[in-house]
């Protein structure tokens, strides 16, 4: 028999105690009841056999035998009487701390068979995930729901994920996206061996989360306008619906996803195995897919962008970082690893990214497994502007703009944004800055003049601006030479996509002849964008590019300021009635002000959460239309399952203000 106190010694409990779910290297306790007559102390022996996979063999670490030892042993497969024989025995066992993580049979004499589940333990000593603080534990492994940032450098937008890795059927979905890779399908038992490897597991996941390699991988991507055949990306508040969906279509990808999805559902599968893993946020983030560390921008005089080029700047992009030692690499290189399920290019002729050690991108250690020079370049490539006149000239653009800023992860314990720049980077022109880049051989940042032009621009925002309402931004150009300067200004407004696509205009302005006087003379450019333009040209990121192209007729220099907008949402208003507690009727009464000067048609507010919603989604629609200013409200009924502090996840959407989002957290009491 089975002891329920196995699955709460091994922190897996909350996937339920109706079987045996442990961790490598820790002590699990099995009940026999043996004839009297069966067992005699000293004497007798059990011949004990765990396999894991289609194809278990010894050599490969996916069948250990072994017999009964005095004493547990947790460096190797053993097992000990752990009390006095009688009729009743019990029975411990230990994994190894290096064994393949996985489905198992346990076989006792040939004749007593348990099935149970074995996991990583970050709690123990000897596994290579091992963590040493308790409350990085409690944030990284069991955790359920996060914040993950959106939105772009200067305004970091948080949203609240669910993550949901100990609901119902998460584990077998995360085992079964295991089982469904490639390399499983061609060499069974080598892939159950190499489950032995965190580092292993760690590249499998990176590359099923993603579908483009057509491997039954969970997500397909779309980074287009619409989501014909799927949901948009903003719809998902969790990753637990997206892994059911997927395990319940025969592994047919979900559709669709973009980067924090892909992130948010490896970090749920890396936490259900027991890897410590986050969800890390990349604030203009390279793109490079030459590899020369150099994104290039072709702009026209009137300041439109050459779309031709891959090269890309995303306003942010996310990846997962997983806490593991690294043997393969020299002393120094454990901690955290990035690895990056987002589909972009191929690593070992699979859409893959990873792991490699965050240390080693500081480092400019590029040589590094795995993926070493596209993770470099994300948070440091350097990103050149050239104008192309009409005449056919070029001329590099002035540009302070800068690549891997504000990377941002959820902080211990707290909602607050962490700022983990400094663990991808040196400080901006450090001497050890400039060893990296020699290192790296980043030969544009090694040549970096720093630049102090006399003619200087700036973008200006004026303050509250918000989704619904018309607002001016503002151009400042200073003119800093003892002589008068005459320029054109171009100053255009356009919507964007977060992965940097640029969209249609909002507004613009070409003023051919700016005069400014020397030794400081002054001039402010506004520029109003009205709702009523901008609102059909958004897309679902809420985002506005501003763009400054500044030209010195006399010198035929150019000088370019480039901001972007998060137009804000309005805010979901939280309340909950009741005292919460377990099993426990509860109701969220939801309020949203209509921002916009137009009626909203086809409201509804949906919630979820962790051990709050019986692990799916509830919804409630308005019956009636939302007038301009005009709030609305509905309650919505849920029943916690667990004690704890949870995250309630909020979503509004409607016809014409889509997935607004918002979280409460609440505490639930026994």
């Amino acid at each position: 028999m089975i002891q329920t106190f196995n699955n709460t010694d091994h922190h897996t409990e909350l996937n339920g105690t109706d079987r045996l779910i442990v961790r490598r290297g820790q002590t699990f306790t099995i009940n026999l009841y043996l004839n009297s007559d069966s067992y005699q102390p000293g004497y007798s022996q059990l011949h004990i056999t765990a396999e894991t996979g289609p194809q278990p063999e010894e050599q490969y670490g996916t069948r250990a035998v072994f017999g009964l030892s005095d004493e547990i042993n947790d460096t190797c497969w053993s097992a000990a009487f752990s009390s006095p024989p009688g009729d009743t025995v019990c029975l411990s066992v230990c994994a190894a701390p290096d064994a393949p993580i996985g489905r198992y049979i346990l076989t006792l004499d040939g004749r007593i068979q348990f099935d149970f589940i074995l996991l990583f333990n970050p709690w123990c000593p000897r596994d290579v995930v091992y963590m040493d603080s308790e409350e990085k534990l409690a944030e990284y492994v069991l955790a359920q729901d996060g914040i993950i940032f959106r939105g772009n450098a200067e305004y970091p937008v948080p949203i609240a994920w669910y993550f949901g890795q100990f609901e119902e059927g998460i584990l077998d979905a995360c085992l079964r996206i295991l089982d469904m890779n490639p390399k499983h399908s061609r060499n069974p038992g080598k892939d159950c061996s190499g489950r032995r490897n965190v580092i292993y597991v760690t590249r499998v996941l990176s590359a099923m989360i993603n579908s483009n390699d057509r491997d039954y991988g969970v997500l397909e991507g779309c980074w287009k306008d619409t989501f014909d055949g799927g949901v948009s990306p903003m719809s998902w508040r969790g990753s637990v619906q997206i892994l059911r969906t997927w395990s319940s279509t025969s592994c047919l990808p979900v559709r669709f996803g973009q980067c924090w999805v892909f992130a948010a559902v490896a970090c749920t599968v890396s936490r259900a195995l027991g890897i410590p893993c986050r969800v890390v946020t990349n604030f203009y983030s390279a793109h490079d897919t030459n590899s020369n560390l150099v994104i290039e921008r072709y702009l026209n005089e009137k300041g439109e962008i050459d779309s031709s080029t891959r090269d890309m700047i995303w306003n942010y992009h996310c990846w997962v970082e997983s806490w593991m030692t690294r043997p393969d690499l020299p002393p120094g290189f454990d901690g955290w690893q990035a690895s990056d399920p987002t589909p972009q290019e191929k690593s070992e002729g699979v859409f893959c990214c990873g792991p490699v050690p965050v240390r080693a991108i500081k480092e400019g250690e590029l040589t590094f497994k795995y993926d070493a020079p596209f993770v470099f370049a994300e948070v440091n490539a350097d990103l050149v502007h050239i104008l192309k006149y009409n005449d056919g000239s070029t001329r590099k653009i002035v540009n302070d703009q800068k690549v891997g800023q504000k990377i941002s992860t959820k902080s211990v314990g707290r909602d607050e944004r962490e700022d983990i720049t400094h663990l991808y980077k040196y400080p901006e022109g450090s001497a050890e800055e400039r060893q990296v880049f020699e290192k790296a051989n980043h030969q544009n940042k090694l040549h970096q003049q720093q630049a102090n032009p006399g003619l200087q621009i700036t973008i200006k925002l004026s303050t509250g601006i918000r989704k619904g309402c018309d607002f001016d931004v503002f151009a400042i150009v200073t003119n800093k030479t003892e002589e008068d300067k005459k320029c054109r200004l171009v100053f255009a407004s356009r919507a964007v996509s977060y992965n940097g696509v640029i969209g249609r205009e909002c507004g613009f302005k070409d003023l051919l002849n700016v005069e400014l006087a020397p030794g400081g003379g002054e001039r402010k450019v506004p520029l109003k964008l009205n709702y009523s333009k901008y609102c059909t040209n958004l897309t679902e990121d809420n985002l506005i590019r501003l763009g400054a192209l500044l030209i010195d007729y006399s010198t035929k220099e150019a000088m370019m300021a480039m901001r972007d907008i998060v137009l804000d949402d309005p805010e979901i208003k939280i309340r909950i009635l009741g005292e919460p507690k377990e099993k426990r009727k509860l109701a969220a009464e939801l309020t949203l002000q209509n921002p916009l000067p137009e009626t909203l048609q086809g409201c509804c507010f949906t919630i979820e959460g962790a051990n709050l919603t019986g692990g799916s989604s509830i919804t409630e629609k308005l019956e009636s239309p939302v007038e301009p200013g005009q709030e609305a409200k509905v309650k919505i009924y849920f029943t916690p399952t667990q004690s704890g502090l949870r995250k309630l996840v909020v979503d509004f959407d409607s016809d014409k203000l889509g997935h607004v989002r918002g979280y409460k957290n609440v505490i639930i009491g026994k």
